[in-house]
Protein backbone atom coordinates (compact mmCIF):
# COMPACT_ATOMS: atom_id res chain seq x y z
CA UNK A 1 0.00 0.00 0.00
CA UNK A 2 1.35 3.27 -1.15
CA UNK A 3 1.61 6.87 1.10
CA UNK A 4 -1.35 8.00 -0.92
CA UNK A 5 -3.37 5.15 0.59
CA UNK A 6 -2.90 4.49 4.21
CA UNK A 7 -4.61 6.93 6.49
CA UNK A 8 -2.17 10.06 8.06
CA UNK A 9 -3.72 9.79 11.50
CA UNK A 10 -6.16 6.99 13.01
CA UNK A 11 -8.40 6.04 10.01
CA UNK A 12 -12.38 8.11 11.09
CA UNK A 13 -12.83 10.86 8.82
CA UNK A 14 -15.91 13.26 8.99
CA UNK A 15 -16.86 14.94 6.52
CA UNK A 16 -19.32 17.67 6.47
CA UNK A 17 -21.82 18.66 3.69
CA UNK A 18 -20.86 15.30 2.41
CA UNK A 19 -23.94 14.14 0.88
CA UNK A 20 -23.89 15.58 -2.67
CA UNK A 21 -20.75 17.37 -4.79
CA UNK A 22 -17.27 17.64 -3.39
CA UNK A 23 -18.23 16.43 -0.41
CA UNK A 24 -20.17 13.28 -1.46
CA UNK A 25 -17.03 12.66 -4.12
CA UNK A 26 -14.26 12.99 -1.42
CA UNK A 27 -15.86 10.21 1.26
CA UNK A 28 -16.46 8.11 -1.16
CA UNK A 29 -12.37 8.11 -2.70
CA UNK A 30 -11.68 8.39 0.96
CA UNK A 31 -13.39 5.21 2.39
CA UNK A 32 -11.92 3.35 -0.52
CA UNK A 33 -8.13 4.26 0.84
CA UNK A 34 -9.55 2.81 4.50
CA UNK A 35 -11.24 5.55 6.16
CA UNK A 36 -14.32 4.87 8.67
CA UNK A 37 -16.17 7.96 7.09
CA UNK A 38 -19.20 9.80 9.12
CA UNK A 39 -21.29 11.63 6.43
CA UNK A 40 -22.43 14.49 7.52
CA UNK A 41 -25.70 16.34 5.52
CA UNK A 42 -28.27 19.58 7.05
CA UNK A 43 -31.41 17.98 5.49
CA UNK A 44 -31.25 15.71 2.64
CA UNK A 45 -31.13 12.13 4.10
CA UNK A 46 -32.26 10.40 1.00
CA UNK A 47 -28.74 11.59 -0.84
CA UNK A 48 -26.63 10.87 2.28
CA UNK A 49 -28.32 7.43 2.45
CA UNK A 50 -27.17 7.24 -1.36
CA UNK A 51 -23.75 7.76 -0.61
CA UNK A 52 -23.07 5.68 2.64
CA UNK A 53 -25.01 2.84 0.88
CA UNK A 54 -22.87 3.14 -2.20
CA UNK A 55 -19.77 3.35 0.44
CA UNK A 56 -21.29 0.08 2.41
CA UNK A 57 -21.22 -1.92 -1.62
CA UNK A 58 -17.54 -1.55 -2.12
CA UNK A 59 -16.59 -3.02 1.48
CA UNK A 60 -16.05 0.29 3.18
CA UNK A 61 -17.53 1.62 6.67
CA UNK A 62 -19.85 4.50 7.07
CA UNK A 63 -22.32 6.11 9.02
CA UNK A 64 -24.65 9.51 7.82
CA UNK A 65 -25.19 12.00 10.64
CA UNK A 66 -27.22 15.17 10.48
CA UNK A 67 -26.80 18.21 11.76
CA UNK A 68 -26.52 22.25 10.90
CA UNK A 69 -22.81 23.30 11.42
CA UNK A 70 -24.09 26.76 12.38
CA UNK A 71 -25.86 24.79 14.97
CA UNK A 72 -23.06 24.32 17.89
CA UNK A 73 -25.80 21.62 19.53
CA UNK A 74 -25.70 20.07 16.03
CA UNK A 75 -21.83 20.09 15.73
CA UNK A 76 -21.04 18.46 19.08
CA UNK A 77 -23.77 16.49 18.42
CA UNK A 78 -22.18 15.13 15.40
CA UNK A 79 -18.50 14.36 16.61
CA UNK A 80 -20.17 12.69 19.99
CA UNK A 81 -21.69 10.34 17.10
CA UNK A 82 -19.20 10.04 15.15
CA UNK A 83 -16.71 9.33 18.00
CA UNK A 84 -19.30 6.81 19.73
CA UNK A 85 -20.23 4.66 16.24
CA UNK A 86 -16.89 4.92 14.25
CA UNK A 87 -14.34 5.77 16.77
CA UNK A 88 -11.57 8.09 17.57
CA UNK A 89 -11.38 11.18 15.09
CA UNK A 90 -8.08 11.41 12.58
CA UNK A 91 -9.60 13.72 9.85
CA UNK A 92 -11.97 16.79 9.64
CA UNK A 93 -13.03 17.46 6.26
CA UNK A 94 -14.64 21.08 6.72
CA UNK A 95 -16.76 21.01 3.18
CA UNK A 96 -20.37 22.00 4.45
CA UNK A 97 -21.23 25.25 2.45
CA UNK A 98 -23.53 27.27 0.83
CA UNK A 99 -23.15 30.14 -2.00
CA UNK A 100 -26.69 32.50 -0.69
CA UNK A 101 -27.51 32.25 -4.66
CA UNK A 102 -26.21 35.38 -6.58
CA UNK A 103 -26.25 38.87 -6.08
CA UNK A 104 -24.42 42.34 -5.86
CA UNK A 105 -23.78 44.10 -2.46
CA UNK A 106 -26.26 46.20 -3.29
CA UNK A 107 -29.25 43.53 -3.58
CA UNK A 108 -28.36 41.12 -1.06
CA UNK A 109 -30.86 40.39 2.30
CA UNK A 110 -29.51 40.85 5.45
CA UNK A 111 -30.65 37.27 6.09
CA UNK A 112 -28.83 35.73 3.40
CA UNK A 113 -26.09 37.53 4.33
CA UNK A 114 -26.53 36.14 7.60
CA UNK A 115 -27.12 32.58 6.95
CA UNK A 116 -24.23 32.38 4.48
CA UNK A 117 -22.04 33.41 7.21
CA UNK A 118 -23.17 31.48 9.91
CA UNK A 119 -22.59 27.92 7.73
CA UNK A 120 -19.26 28.83 6.00
CA UNK A 121 -17.81 30.91 8.83
CA UNK A 122 -19.15 30.17 12.05
CA UNK A 123 -19.86 26.40 10.93
CA UNK A 124 -15.73 25.45 10.30
CA UNK A 125 -14.73 27.60 13.30
CA UNK A 126 -17.33 25.49 15.25
CA UNK A 127 -16.10 21.96 13.60
CA UNK A 128 -12.70 22.68 13.75
CA UNK A 129 -12.57 23.24 17.42
CA UNK A 130 -14.05 20.37 18.38
CA UNK A 131 -12.08 18.56 16.00
CA UNK A 132 -8.45 20.08 17.77
CA UNK A 133 -10.64 18.94 21.43
CA UNK A 134 -9.99 15.47 20.29
CA UNK A 135 -6.66 15.80 18.09
CA UNK A 136 -4.49 17.84 19.80
CA UNK A 137 -1.66 16.36 21.94
CA UNK A 138 -2.00 19.37 24.44
CA UNK A 139 -5.61 18.16 25.16
CA UNK A 140 -4.74 14.32 25.09
CA UNK A 141 -5.10 13.29 21.35
CA UNK A 142 -2.42 11.82 18.95
CA UNK A 143 -2.28 14.43 16.00
CA UNK A 144 -4.48 14.49 12.78
CA UNK A 145 -5.39 16.12 10.58
CA UNK A 146 -8.10 19.71 9.32
CA UNK A 147 -8.70 20.29 5.48
CA UNK A 148 -11.00 22.96 4.73
CA UNK A 149 -12.67 23.73 1.49
CA UNK A 150 -11.73 26.98 0.14
CA UNK A 151 -12.74 28.40 -3.17
CA UNK A 152 -10.52 30.11 -5.45
CA UNK A 153 -13.55 33.37 -5.61
CA UNK A 154 -11.98 34.17 -2.34
CA UNK A 155 -9.11 35.48 -4.43
CA UNK A 156 -11.07 36.16 -7.23
CA UNK A 157 -13.36 38.22 -5.60
CA UNK A 158 -16.93 37.16 -6.73
CA UNK A 159 -17.87 40.61 -8.03
CA UNK A 160 -21.22 40.75 -9.88
CA UNK A 161 -22.15 37.35 -8.47
CA UNK A 162 -21.60 36.49 -4.96
CA UNK A 163 -19.23 38.45 -3.27
CA UNK A 164 -20.67 37.26 0.34
CA UNK A 165 -19.70 33.95 -0.75
CA UNK A 166 -16.22 34.94 -2.13
CA UNK A 167 -15.69 36.86 1.48
CA UNK A 168 -16.77 33.67 3.58
CA UNK A 169 -14.23 31.73 1.70
CA UNK A 170 -11.44 34.24 2.44
CA UNK A 171 -12.24 33.72 5.73
CA UNK A 172 -11.51 29.97 5.32
CA UNK A 173 -7.93 31.04 3.97
CA UNK A 174 -7.50 32.75 7.53
CA UNK A 175 -8.50 30.58 9.82
CA UNK A 176 -6.56 28.08 7.46
CA UNK A 177 -3.06 30.12 7.95
CA UNK A 178 -3.81 30.86 11.68
CA UNK A 179 -5.34 27.45 13.16
CA UNK A 180 -2.50 25.91 11.42
CA UNK A 181 0.15 27.72 13.04
CA UNK A 182 -1.22 27.91 16.52
CA UNK A 183 -1.68 23.41 16.49
CA UNK A 184 1.06 22.63 14.38
CA UNK A 185 3.55 21.61 17.82
CA UNK A 186 0.34 20.07 19.24
CA UNK A 187 0.38 16.85 16.09
CA UNK A 188 -2.02 18.52 13.86
CA UNK A 189 -1.83 19.94 10.05
CA UNK A 190 -4.47 22.32 8.73
CA UNK A 191 -4.47 22.81 5.47
CA UNK A 192 -7.04 23.86 2.72
CA UNK A 193 -7.95 22.86 -1.20
CA UNK A 194 -9.47 26.27 -3.15
CA UNK A 195 -11.82 24.53 -6.11
CA UNK A 196 -12.29 26.71 -9.00
CA UNK A 197 -14.91 25.96 -11.89
CA UNK A 198 -16.26 22.82 -11.06
CA UNK A 199 -19.06 20.20 -11.85
CA UNK A 200 -21.28 20.22 -9.21
CA UNK A 201 -25.16 20.88 -8.35
CA UNK A 202 -24.06 24.37 -6.73
CA UNK A 203 -24.41 26.23 -10.07
CA UNK A 204 -27.34 25.24 -10.37
CA UNK A 205 -29.01 25.44 -7.23
CA UNK A 206 -27.60 29.09 -6.97
CA UNK A 207 -29.67 29.72 -10.08
CA UNK A 208 -27.36 29.81 -13.02
CA UNK A 209 -27.20 26.05 -14.76
CA UNK A 210 -25.31 27.25 -17.67
CA UNK A 211 -22.60 29.04 -15.64
CA UNK A 212 -20.15 25.96 -16.44
CA UNK A 213 -20.45 26.01 -20.05
CA UNK A 214 -20.19 30.00 -20.14
CA UNK A 215 -17.26 29.82 -17.89
CA UNK A 216 -15.30 26.88 -19.22
CA UNK A 217 -13.76 28.47 -21.71
CA UNK A 218 -11.60 31.28 -19.61
CA UNK A 219 -10.31 28.28 -17.71
CA UNK A 220 -6.57 27.87 -19.08
CA UNK A 221 -6.59 24.02 -19.33
CA UNK A 222 -9.75 24.18 -21.15
CA UNK A 223 -12.55 22.73 -19.00
CA UNK A 224 -14.64 22.35 -15.72
CA UNK A 225 -12.96 20.33 -13.53
CA UNK A 226 -14.19 17.36 -11.78
CA UNK A 227 -15.63 16.75 -7.84
CA UNK A 228 -13.06 13.77 -8.04
CA UNK A 229 -10.09 15.74 -8.87
CA UNK A 230 -11.04 17.91 -5.92
CA UNK A 231 -10.95 15.11 -3.69
CA UNK A 232 -7.85 13.45 -4.91
CA UNK A 233 -6.03 16.86 -3.67
CA UNK A 234 -7.94 16.20 -0.13
CA UNK A 235 -6.99 12.74 0.66
CA UNK A 236 -3.04 13.49 -0.41
CA UNK A 237 -3.18 16.32 1.66
CA UNK A 238 -4.86 14.09 4.00
CA UNK A 239 -1.78 11.36 3.81
CA UNK A 240 1.24 10.68 5.66
CA UNK A 241 2.63 11.82 1.97
CA UNK A 242 1.75 15.42 2.92
CA UNK A 243 3.12 14.91 6.38
CA UNK A 244 5.26 18.46 6.24
CA UNK A 245 2.21 20.48 4.52
CA UNK A 246 0.47 22.42 6.75
CA UNK A 247 -1.04 26.07 6.10
CA UNK A 248 -0.76 25.50 2.60
CA UNK A 249 -4.06 26.29 0.63
CA UNK A 250 -4.23 24.11 -2.65
CA UNK A 251 -5.88 25.36 -5.55
CA UNK A 252 -7.48 23.11 -7.67
CA UNK A 253 -8.51 25.12 -10.57
CA UNK A 254 -7.29 24.51 -14.34
CA UNK A 255 -4.99 27.89 -13.85
CA UNK A 256 -7.85 29.67 -13.32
Amino acid sequence: MDAKETPSNGGVMIVTGASRGIGAAIARIAATRGYAVAVNYASDAAAAQRVIDEIRHQGGRAIAIQGDVSNEEDVVRLFEISDRELGPLGILLNNAGITGGFARIAEISGDTLSRVLAINIAGAFLCAREAVRRLSTRHGGHGGSIINISSRAAQLGGAGEWVHYAASKGAIDTLTVGLAREVASEGIRVNAVAPGLIETELHAAAGAPDRMARLAPTVPIGRAGQAEEVAECVLWLASSAASYVTGSIVPVSGGR
